[in-house]
Parts: C-alpha cells; structure tokens; sequence
C-alpha cells in the first residue's frame, strides 16, 4: 500500500548523497507502484514537472514524462534547447534553471557538461533530478538497474557483476559501480580497452571500501574466468570522443552475438541502458537472458517512486555546495560545467594523498594537487 509519509530528498545529484536504505525504501515503492499502479493514479494533480534536456534523449525523458502522467501531475520543458529555448540566444545554465524552477515543482536536467546538475542546483528554486551529466554521473538510470537486479534476482548483495564497453565515459557504468559497491560482496568484472578504462576517480572508492575488482580485456575471458550474475554492456559513445578517428579506433571492441552468448553463464543477466549501435546483436534479443527492454520498463516504475520521494516537499535550506571555496584553484576537466559557466563558485573538496593535499572538483570529481 502507498506510504504517505516519504523522506525528504529534495536534489538528487548522486545516488551517494543518501543511504542504501534510502534506496531500498525506493525500491520498495517502486515495486508497490508496479503492483498496484491505481492506488498511485492521483499522487500528483495539480503538480508540475519540468525537463531540461540538453542532450536528446527516447528513454530517459520519455520515462519521467510518462511517469509524471500516470502520477496524474503534468509536463513542460525543452527536449533540444538549441530550436525551442533561449538557450540558443545565449542563457547560461543558471537564468534557465531560475525561470523553469519556477514554474513547476521539479526539474529534471540532462546536460553534456559534468556537475551540470549540480550546478544547477545551486541556482533553483524546486528540487532538481540529474538525468545525466556528461560522462560523469546518471544516477535515474542506477535506480533502474538497481531495481531491475533486486526484482530478477531478489537481491543486490553477494552479485558477481561484469561492465562491458566504454568505462572511461560511461555515466550510467560509474553510477551503478558507486552504488553496487555499498552492498556486501559484490564484486566488478571491468571489460574494456586500455584507453577506456574506468577512471581513476571511480576506482579509488572500491578500493576504500575493499571491493574486489578485476580488469579484463575480453569477454570471452570474463566469462570463462568469472561466473557473471550480470553483464552490463555499454555502446562506445561516439558523442565523448575528440574527433572520429580516435571513436573509430575503440568501435566494434566488444560485441555480444549468440556465439558468444553459449559461452555466457546459464542464468547471467544482460543490461543495457540503452541505447545500443552494434555491440549486441539482434538475435540476442531472443534470448531469455536479454533484458535490456523489460529494464527500460522498470525505469518508469522507479522515476514514479523518485518523483513521489522529492516533489511533495519545499526545498529545505541545506546547502548545495559543501566543499571549500578556493578561487585559487582550477578544474582541469575541460568537460566540467565550470568551464563553461564561469560565474559558478569554484568548489573543491579535499582529501589528505601521500604527496599532500588534493582537491576534488564538487561538481565533477576530477582531482586537482593543491598549491
């Protein structure tokens, strides 16, 4: 039956501002939603979500949208800011967030720059959802996964899980890692080329929390060493690359095909988060195994629970930003917000290193040595 008494989430930036169970209450919604969609049919009218979706989109934005409409609430928004907002006459991230916050109840913000979501954050006057930054963050799409393992599998923990692809730019890959890792006994297969190797920044948190972790080069390897309880296959994203030449020389690195698939655990589930280009082939889609369009399903059910879970509060007075201002110091990722949106305050988080102190960007991790 329907909680009516929700936590307060209000932003939800990273999945690791809350607790695991934060998350399993979530989840629980979420499945009760599933189960009983009528009872939830009028949680919202009168209220109004807002999409921000600098990048496109089918999935993401089409699940809140429709998670909103079976809520009973309603939608505005843009879906290309370069033909249907002010972004194409110059507004900056922080006037667009001002105006559309307050015009409805939450926002929902994909963006191509990293921290974006925070960012924007800082500047609204509702609760924001990060539905992707960059190659950073895409904490919605952790919540499907996460809701898709715990209803197949009926747990998260004691999971043997591979991550196929480009794990380097992959937001939907380093979410679902950081959140994995919270729960006991899971351990990471990682599958990729040496130039899309998960980043540093992902890999320092499994090994403070003593996960256990293995980089392989072929998923023929992965599956012949490792008994995969899922594999977790990514495109590589030609959006994140330089130029064509470099996206050209790590394409066609990994494609799952039937072959393949014999070698493949009996009962090992394979995710997507959509889109794919080629690395799993068609017939795959026949097999049991595949459920990468029954995980799109659960990414509606799980938008309605996280919608319920922030838009029934005010935003509170908690501070955005927690780091430490320092105007002396610079994000060096030349793909974080604050390269572009240069009035943002400069905030750096730090951490004690064998060589002295060292500053994380707030908005998207990248490190930087102190001075």
């Amino acid at each position: 039956m329907m909680n009516e008494i929700y936590e307060n989430y209000n932003h939800l930036i990273d999945l690791n501002q809350y607790s695991v169970e934060q998350w399993d209450d979530m989840l629980r919604l979420a499945a009760d939603i599933k189960r009983n969609p009528r009872i939830y049919e009028n949680s919202c009218i009168g209220k109004i979500m807002g999409t921000m979706f600098y990048e496109p989109s089918t999935r993401t934005q089409m699940s809140f949208q429709s998670a909103m409409l079976r809520l009973g609430g309603g939608t505005i928004g843009f879906v290309n800011p370069q033909t249907n907002s002010s972004v194409a006459k110059g507004e900056n991230l922080k006037d667009t967030t001002k105006v559309v916050s307050g015009y409805c109840d939450v926002v929902v913000l994909r963006h191509n720059l990293e921290g974006a979501a925070l960012a924007a954050a800082v500047n609204a006057d509702c609760p924001v959802i990060n539905a992707g930054d960059g190659g950073h963050l895409h904490p919605t799409q952790t919540l499907t996964d996460l809701m898709t393992l715990k209803e197949e599998t009926g747990s998260l923990s004691g999971l043997t899980v591979g991550l196929c692809g480009d794990l380097k730019n992959g937001r939907t890959v380093h979410s679902l890692i950081k959140a994995l890792s919270c729960y006991k006994n899971n351990k990471f297969v990682l599958i990729s080329t040496e130039s899309l190797r998960l980043p540093d920044y992902i890999q320092e948190p499994l090994k403070a929390k003593g996960a256990e972790y293995y980089e392989i080069s072929s998923l023929e390897d992965a599956f012949e060493e490792h008994a995969l309880d899922m594999l977790y296959m990514t495109r590589i994203q030609r959006e994140r690359f330089e130029n064509v030449w470099e996206y050209r020389s790590q394409a066609d690195k990994f494609i799952l095909d039937t072959e393949k698939m014999k070698k493949a655990p009996e009962k090992m589930l394979v995710l997507h988060p959509l889109p794919r280009v080629n690395e799993i082939a068609i017939e795959v889609d026949d097999d049991p195994r595949a459920l990468y369009f029954k995980q799109a399903n659960y990414g509606m059910y799980i938008r309605m629970a996280l919608i319920l879970q922030t838009i029934n509060y005010e935003l509170n007075n908690s501070p955005v930003l927690i780091g430490e201002l320092r105007d002396d110091l610079e994000c060096r990722n030349m793909k974080c917000i604050t390269r572009a949106e240069t009035y943002l305050p400069k905030s750096f988080k730090k951490s004690v290193g064998e060589s002295g102190d060292i500053y994380f960007c707030e908005y998207c991790e990248e490190s930087v040595v102190g001075i």
